[in-house]
């Protein structure tokens, strides 16, 4: 026996530990894979061993493997062997391999249980504690059902450590077994109370967890956790407690007038960010739910923000991006205290962080007042001309659209100064929101009359500007602003100092690059400003003049005619063969403006969104009832095609005989 053991002590010599197989995989980086495969193979053999501290160092070397990617859970049963051997450093690996590869589906974790129970109740608290560290890692419910019982007991161990530990494992027996919270609820409150701040730092941890599922259940704990957050001198518990009361105050408002005195002290005291971060961000929530009861905390919220002033101008961006969010809450319910801190917010714009810009921008919005709202726009504006990536710039260019369109226009005094901060926009390549600025310059032109004759002006220069044409014509570019151009100066004809000059840049050749749907509007529109020079020049009495216009838009018509777009086509065809006709009358000195104007007489008057909700239902309508009868069920399947087909067709002989004004 005594041969045998030193002949094993002497092979063992031999062996490769884990510093052999990591510096052989280092001198063989050309073929690291067959080094490794070769290795896995001397493992192999090494796991058939009798000696149990030759299986301990080839599960040592399997788990380094295992962290590179490779497969050892055709090892389970050896990890296993370890698991169970008596000295602890052997003990250790197996757990240690353990916990990295297995998981619910491990055939032989139902090996591990009586093993670790053995473990758990070993006097040996090192054995217990790699124990209850392994555990935790792979615990299943059935391991969860089996030792519970056990875990519990060692709640109450003499020796922190284990307390410690047990208390912790509490947590995923919790979630594999719910069944358990029940019975080890009492025993965990106790640990709240536990003389060593270890032991009482992992049961608020662990309840804290357990409260973030369910706060509701935990509200009878209050009082304690109130004892804690004024007596205790550790940060972690604090910030735990607190984010926990953060929680329980919606559920109970009373707890929030108690905790508001307490926590403004921790914030005047404290020097640890993250603790002043969870006390502001706890004041804001009681505040909030506070904020009919408690009238008198404008001085708290006061408090709030100055210190996240302290947090926003930190050199940390992690500080700066927790101080403007937190900022961001306080302003939805006390916008005048963090309007005061615009030119911090401002300064934040220039952050290198893409994330804290896009943060200060969310501020902004909330920040603006009729007395700030051009000077924030003009600030922005620098920054949409310094931007650096056109995904920076457009968010850009979307804030400032909704900062100035708030609220059906609230903070805006003077509308031709919105006008001319969307042409501005305008100059932005690559843009992929042209249809936004193309939606206010038609909102507000519409809304507003007393701005159409200066938005007119501005559409005719954005008509006559080259550079709109022969920029990126990609639907929702920067193209997209003709579409309202064309259709406000068609529209509001009147309005224009030189229609003439505006009619023959609608009527370019390089129009018909524009998408289809622009294209469209242009065609629709160009009859509109032409009704208008036709009145105002057979009105003068000039004849020829009139003549000379219905030959240029005969002359440039076809262009269009030979759109790939078929609504641009149709309306280029009628509206051509409309100029021809009208043509031949001027030859015979027929005056066809008044006839041509009634085309489009009416003025068209803004609609609120929720308009049609106010339309009462006529008597009789019932809009549930079938218009037609519902096909029939007999109804044969050849029949079903040319049905759906003839539908369609009148469906969409219906989309194109209707004009879009």
């Amino acid at each position: 026996m005594a041969l045998r053991m030193v002949k094993g002590s002497i092979d063992r010599m031999f062996d490769k530990n884990l510093q052999d197989l990591v510096r052989g995989i280092r001198n063989h980086k050309e073929d690291e894979a067959k080094y490794i495969s070769h290795c896995i193979d001397e493992i192999k053999q090494e796991l058939k061993q009798d000696n149990i501290a030759v299986k301990a160092n080839a599960v040592c070397k399997l788990t380094y493997l295992q962290m590179l990617g490779y497969d050892i859970s055709w090892a389970a049963f050896n990890i296993v062997e370890v698991m169970s051997a008596s000295k602890f450093t052997f003990k250790r690996i197996g757990y240690l391999a353990a916990s990295q590869c297995f998981h619910e589906g491990t055939d032989v974790i139902m090996l591990t249980t009586n093993q670790i129970r053995k473990d758990l109740s070993s006097p040996n608290q090192y054995d217990t504690g790699v124990a209850l560290t392994g555990l935790s890692c792979f615990v299943t419910p059935d391991l969860a059902r089996d030792l519970a019982n056990d875990i519990m007991t060692l709640m109450s161990h003499t020796k922190p450590y284990i307390r410690k530990k047990a208390v912790l494992i509490m947590y995923k027996v919790f979630l594999k077994y719910p069944e358990s919270l029940r019975p080890a609820f009492p025993r965990l409150k106790e640990k709240l109370e536990d003389p060593d701040p270890g032991v009482q730092s992992a049961a608020v941890n662990v309840i804290c967890e357990l409260a973030r599922r369910n706060p509701k259940n935990y509200l009878s704990l209050a009082p304690l956790f109130f004892k804690l957050m004024t007596s205790s001198t550790n940060n972690w518990v604090l910030i735990k407690i607190i984010k926990l009361f953060g929680a329980l105050t919606p559920l109970e408002p009373r707890l929030g007038k108690k905790l508001i005195e307490p926590l403004t002290n921790l914030i005047h005291s404290t020097s640890a960010m993250s603790l002043l971060y969870e006390c502001v961000n706890t004041v804001i929530a009681v505040l909030i739910s506070l904020s009919s009861g408690m009238p008198n905390h404008s001085a708290s919220i006061q408090l709030c923000v100055q210190k996240l002033r302290i947090l926003i101008e930190d050199s940390d961006q992690n500080l700066k991006y927790l101080g403007l969010l937190a900022m961001s809450k306080i302003l939805k319910t006390h916008p005048k205290s963090v309007q005061s801190h615009k030119d911090l917010i401002l300064q934040c714009l220039d952050d290198k962080d893409e994330s804290i810009r896009l943060r200060a921008l969310d501020l902004l919005y909330g920040m603006v007042s009729k007395k700030n709202l051009m000077e924030i726009v003009k600030k922005l504006m620098i920054h949409v001309d310094k931007a650096e990536g056109t995904a920076y710039r457009d968010e850009l260019l979307t804030k400032i659209i909704d900062i100035c369109s708030q609220s059906n226009y609230q903070y805006i005094t003077n509308f031709e100064w919105y006008i001319s901060i969307l042409v501005e926009l305008t100059r932005l390549e690559g843009t992929r929101h042209g249809h936004l600025i193309a939606a206010q310059m038609l909102d507000v032109a519409i809304r507003v009359k007393a701005i159409r004759k200066f938005a007119v002006s501005q559409m005719a220069t954005l008509l006559d500007n080259a550079h709109l044409l022969a920029s990126n014509t990609q639907r929702n570019g920067i193209c997209e602003v003709l579409y309202a151009a064309a259709w406000i100066c068609g529209e509001f004809s009147e309005h224009l100092t030189e229609p003439h000059q505006t009619l023959e840049a609608m009527l370019r050749p390089k129009v018909t690059t524009l998408p289809g749907h622009i294209q469209a509007v242009y065609v629709q529109n160009v009859v509109k400003l032409y009704s208008g020079i036709l009145q105002c020049k057979e009105g003068d009495g000039d004849h020829q003049t009139a003549q000379e216009i219905t030959q240029l838009m005969v002359e440039r018509l076809p262009q269009f005619v030979q759109s790939a777009d078929l609504e641009v086509q149709e309306r280029a065809s009628c509206i051509l063969q409309l100029m021809k006709y009208i043509l031949k009358l001027q030859t015979k000195e027929v005056p066809v403006a008044e006839e041509v104007m009634a085309l489009f007489a009416g003025e068209l008057n803004p609609v609120a969104p929720k308009a049609q909700k106010k339309v009462p239902i006529p008597e009789g309508l019932d809009l549930d009832a079938w218009i037609n009868e519902p096909p029939s069920d007999s109804e044969s399947e050849d029949e079903k095609p040319k049905a759906i087909f003839q539908d369609e067709k009148t469906d969409t002989r219906e989309v194109f005989s209707t004009r879009n004004r």
